[in-house]
């Protein structure tokens, strides 16, 4: 059977996206299929995202940019799978096309339709609180950057009249003739991102959406706050258009909630609420903010700790509650909410604005997607798919990723792009680069001897700087700054259209280096080194201005004074930008090799996902944690012995063990590590390779207390498992179970919550009633979190006659152990308002997860650990599975606490991102690492001791001893010149002149 090398990924959201860069970095040519007229999805309307609050668009246009300028991407907007035939490896997918009627070659995006189209329409991409044209751009950033026409809007498509937005364009890009095509698609493999769909008008409606105008739904909220919004980011009652001073958050809106159907936790809504409520109040730090929740659901990294921050910080009320309706009640304006709290008090109160937390549906057109690609849904019309097989479909070769296969945010969704990624390379092997082509970009231009032309371009980002920062007074100070031979502002610097500008600018006015002053350059450098580099110059010759973070926001009541810093921002980049040369970049080759530390869950998941795509694996021991029984009744040990059978089969992985990580050395691309194997004779055993994934695992948190130790009667729920895999248990001597959640989480030993134990309480509570359903369980708890499907979980235990009993953390359940070994548990009942004392025969502890240790580690290899002993990733949305030293990934336990499913698709994303390299076959190191002048180097060894990556060698060079730097290794952080006594160490790009040029340049302001 023949293999095609390409890719058919449905759906432009951050998750598709993130699938289509993925699979192209592997080798494969994609066709991007998204169904409205750009991509990024939901992520593109979003202001900002949790735990770290960073600007969502911010994060996610460079990645929109990248995917629009690949060669190998190909965007197919306003399109739909109508058909898929064919098998795994060769299939042919027939997608529908509607005509865009504005022609996205020839479009120059200069917005003139928009201007002068005569027929207006809610702006969809604004929640319908603002107007557009008939024919529009989606968002300023968008991808594919071309307008195009609303058919059932336009004038000239329905009535054959108008046709001004044809006469206005001067590109003469309107296309009033183009049909509806269906195209033929070859393609290996298809990947389902499409997203998630809205909760229904009518459960809104119960809520006063749509009747009281102060109703919001929380995708309406979150424009209202967006600066590209309707309102420029300002917060206000549609009614009336006054800021609002007691704002309502309502939980669970279309979740957990049968009547409409859908009993799954959306699992994002609990902490964007949080997110929004903190927006809020940097709006009107006097607003008053209630959130009303059923359970906290803040179960992932960090979330936990950003969300107590976040209430502590800003006084934000939260009860436990869910209002029924929403009244609109008073004649002078304001909304009545009315509840019962769990002690079963009437509570009534008048707010400004509510906003409704609505939940994650399916997308629409689920079924009828189902049916053009042949896979199966759950009942709730997700993606079906199995706990050892997360991003697998029923159909062999269709994969599914993001909310498409349950609810989930962003981190989780990039993970799963990756994963599928990764499934969908180790399964076309053989066709890897056989349909893909090579980016060609012009020879750089030779600068050495000229002037420096400088061009500065300061950026609006919509209201985020221009709402504070006067930026074109910027620009025109920048035009009287030395070297500058051209400065201009521009709305969105990073949007597809003015990356074309920044070309034809350096072109038009042979600029020789570039200033731009907009976002961090943490996110955004690569995206305009990438340009310049379109545009014929090296990368190096670029330096950026943070006038946004370091002005329009840390001084957002300053504009003033904001301006001002603004200015000095630009004319030190300047001062430092005439100091930039070209620097060359080197291409090293690539050990084609990983190695995976820790043979559990998802080191082997990791290893067979890299061994699949052909390159050889290192994997050494490690052990999983296993359970008795999944959610589903299944046996994990099972699927876990199948896999370590493939394992031990695969011709391209060697396990070794017992065996552990004594030193490590090399960068990516060029690692050695050393392993102590053995037990009894240890040995040592030096592997090359050229990647490496950390998956050494977890524990059980021991506890403390609870009578832990102290009695038989007392155990955690992993020993709970293990007793109910045994034949004739429950013995019917067992009447009473009671079982106490986060015992040692959530602020007692541990600060974070293990995302776990709630689910496999309900797990087991379920077991032991299915086999005996005369067993009184009652289980204490802060918050259920059943998020997921799991909820289903939850109401099949109460249904089953399981009692839960809410704690709070200053009143948490009691426990005491008698004589013999009794126990007896007392807690508060907030029902029956008295404490409660149960006597059972066997008292559960549900307790936390623990990493294995990773501190020797990651000293090794020079990465970050958190303060709860995980190891840190490079960046929460943007690079989940990889750590800060290039080559080096991670997943499962050591990222942080998940279940079974989680941990495989993160698995198979960290091997799919390390296998980038792998199969490209060379790396190519930042050119900002530090460089020795051998004439002024005294060879103290300085360097060498203080640098963290040891990327620094001595050699002899005849009797004298001189330092080098190792290029790969060197990640730029300075601290070697810093050292050097004789100053024979300058940094790439941050050279010693540079940077005084730098302070003088700021000094020039104070001397004025």
């Amino acid at each position: 059977m023949d293999i095609t090398g390409a890719v058919m990924v449905v759906g432009g959201g951050v998750a598709g996206v993130q699938a289509a860069l993925d699979l192209t970095a592997l080798g494969y040519k994609v066709y991007l299929v998204e169904k409205s007229a750009a991509i990024g999805g939901v992520m593109a309307r979003l202001d900002k995202t949790f735990p770290t609050n960073d600007c969502s668009l911010c994060i996610l246009a460079p990645k929109l940019v990248e995917a629009g300028r690949d060669p190998n991407i190909t965007i197919l907007t306003k399109a739909e799978l109508i058909e898929l035939r064919g098998r795994a490896g060769d299939f042919r997918a027939m997608v529908r096309k509607q005509p865009r009627y504005i022609d996205e070659e020839v479009c120059t995006g200069c917005g003139q339709c928009t201007l002068y189209c005569l027929k207006q329409i809610n702006d969809d991409y604004n929640e319908n609180l603002a107007r557009t044209g008939a024919a529009h751009i989606d968002y300023a950033q968008a991808v594919p950057a071309s307008y195009h026409i609303d058919p059932k809007a336009c004038l000239r498509l329905n009535f054959d009249t108008c046709g001004l937005c044809a006469v206005a364009c001067r590109a003469g890009a309107i296309r009033f003739d183009q049909q509806e095509e269906v195209l033929e698609l070859v393609v290996g493999a298809v990947i389902l991102a499409p997203g998630f769909g809205r909760i229904s008008r009518d459960v809104l409606a119960a809520y006063g959406w749509g009747r009281c105008a102060d109703v919001l739904t929380a995708f309406e909220h979150e424009r209202l706050m967006c600066a590209s919004g309707p309102t420029g980011g300002e917060i206000v009652r549609p009614s009336d258009e006054r800021h609002p001073r007691k704002i309502a958050f309502l939980q669970c809106i279309g979740s957990r909630d049968e009547k409409c159907g859908n009993n799954y936790c959306s699992s994002v809504c609990c902490m964007y609420a949080i997110k929004q409520a903190t927006l809020a109040r940097e709006h009107d730090p006097d607003c008053e903010i209630t959130l009303f929740y059923m359970d906290i659901r803040t179960h992932g990294k960090g979330f936990d700790a950003a969300r107590e921050r976040a209430v502590r910080e800003n006084n934000f009320r939260v009860i436990y509650a869910r209002p029924p309706k929403v009244e609109d009640v008073f004649p002078d304006g304001g909304l009545l909410l009315t509840w019962s709290d769990e002690s079963g008090d009437h509570h009534y109160e008048k707010f400004d604005l509510v906003v409704l937390s609505q939940g994650l549906e399916a997308p629409d057109d689920a079924e009828q997607l189902a049916d053009a690609a042949g896979f199966d849904l759950n009942p709730y019309q997700f993606a079906a798919t199995d706990t050892y097989s997360p991003l697998k479909t029923s159909r062999p070769g269709v994969y599914v990723i993001g909310a498409f296969q349950g609810p989930k945010d962003i981190p989780d969704s990039v993970v799963q792009a990756g994963g599928a990624a990764g499934l969908c390379a180790g399964q076309l092997a053989p066709a890897r680069g056989s349909a893909t082509v090579k980016t060609v970009l012009p020879e750089e231009r030779e600068i050495a001897g000229e002037e420096p032309r400088i061009g500065v371009f300061v950026c609006h980002c919509g209201i985020n700087i221009g709402g504070v920062v006067k930026v074109p007074s910027v620009a025109a100070y920048a035009k009287t700054l030395p070297g500058v031979v051209y400065a201009t502002d521009n709305l969105y610097s990073c949007s597809q259209d003015s990356q074309g500008m920044l070309v034809e600018a350096i072109r038009q006015h042979r600029l020789n280096r570039l200033v731009v002053a907009a976002c961090t350059p943490r996110t955004h450098e690569p995206l305009f080194q990438a340009t310049m580099r379109e545009a014929g110059l090296n990368r190096s010759l670029f330096e950026m201005a943070n006038i946004r973070d370091q002005c329009s926001w840390v001084h957002m009541h300053e504009p003033e004074k904001a301006t001002e810093k603004a200015k000095d921002a630009v004319r030190m980049a300047v001062a430092k930008a005439h100091h930039l040369t070209a620097l060359s970049e080197q291409q090293l080759p690539v050990t084609p090799g990983a190695l995976v530390i820790g043979a559990g869950l998802a080191g082997m998941s990791a290893a067979l996902t890299i061994a699949d795509q052909g390159f050889a694996v290192t994997l050494v021991e490690g052990r999983a944690l296993l359970l008795s029984a999944d959610r589903h009744g299944r046996d994990p040990r099972q699927a876990v012995n199948e896999l370590a059978a493939r394992v031990r089969q695969h011709p391209q992985i060697e396990f070794v063990a017992p065996a552990k990580v004594s030193a490590v050395s090399g960068y990516v691309g060029n690692f050695t590590t050393t392993l102590t194997v053995g037990d009894q004779d240890p040995q040592s055993l030096v592997v090359n390779h050229g990647v490496m994934v950390l998956a050494t695992g977890g524990n059980p948190h021991p506890p403390t207390g609870y009578g832990y130790g102290q009695s038989e009667r007392v155990v955690t729920q992993m020993e709970l498992e293990a007793r109910l895999d045994r034949a004739k248990w429950p013995p019917k001597s067992l009447k009473q179970v009671v079982m106490i959640q986060c015992v040692g989480s959530r602020g007692e030993d541990l600060a974070y919550c293990s995302r776990v134990c709630c689910g496999q309480a309900l797990k087991n509570s379920i077991r032991l009633k299915t086999a005996r359903p005369e067993i009184q369980i009652t289980i204490f708890y802060r918050d259920l979190r059943a998020y997921g499907f799991m909820e289903d979980d939850y109401r099949k235990a109460r249904e089953l006659g399981v009692i839960f009993l809410r704690y709070r953390p200053e009143n948490p359940a009691r426990v005491d152990v008698g004589p013999g070994g009794k126990v007896t548990v007392n807690g508060f009942d907030s029902l029956l308002r008295e404490e409660v004392r149960l006597n059972p025969e066997l008292l559960v502890l549900s307790t936390g997860i623990v990493p294995e240790d990773p501190t020797e580690l990651a000293r090794m290899l020079k990465v970050p650990v958190t303060a709860d002993k995980f190891l840190l990733e490079a960046h929460v949305k943007l690079q989940p599975v990889d750590l800060p030293v290039d080559g080096t990934y991670l997943c499962g336990l050591i990222h942080a606490p998940k279940g079974m499913d989680e941990s495989i698709a993160q698995a198979q994303a960290a091997a799919g991102r390390a296998c980038q390299p792998l199969a490209r076959g060379f790396i190519t190191p930042a050119p900002i690492v530090s460089r020795i002048d051998p004439e002024t180097c005294i060879g103290c060894g300085a360097c060498e001791s203080f640098c963290p990556y040891k990327a620094i060698e001595i050699y002899q060079e005849g009797k004298l001893r001189k330092a080098r730097t190792i290029t790969a290794s060197c990640k730029g952080c300075g601290v070697c010149a810093a050292r050097c006594p004789t100053m024979a160490i300058d940094m790439g790009r941050f050279t010693f002149d540079a940077i005084l040029a730098q302070i003088h340049a700021f000094g020039e302001q104070i001397n004025e």
